[in-house]
């Protein structure tokens, strides 16, 4: 149970650190992103911050390389 507890004070945590945009929708996928974040980090066995940091510094900037390097490859070979 405490366990659960500790699961719970994250989501709170996390739910509170963020700001409102004022557009419900965008503040619904926001939560919902989260809420998954904080049950990947659990799953993982590491902090909220760290996935954010592994998805957000280092995932999503190697993709956007990877796919313009692609896209380069792929207009000289046209």
């Amino acid at each position: 149970m405490l366990k659960l507890s500790r699961l719970m004070d994250k989501y709170i945590e996390a739910y509170y650190s963020m700001g409102s945009s004022g557009i419900e929708y965008i503040d619904s996928i926001f939560k919902l992103c989260v809420i998954i974040l904080v049950d990947l980090a659990n799953i993982l066995g590491i902090s909220y911050e760290a996935i954010n940091i592994i998805i957000f510094i280092f995932l999503q900037p190697g993709l956007i390389l990877l796919f313009f390097i692609l896209w380069r490859r792929e207009r000289k070979k046209n």
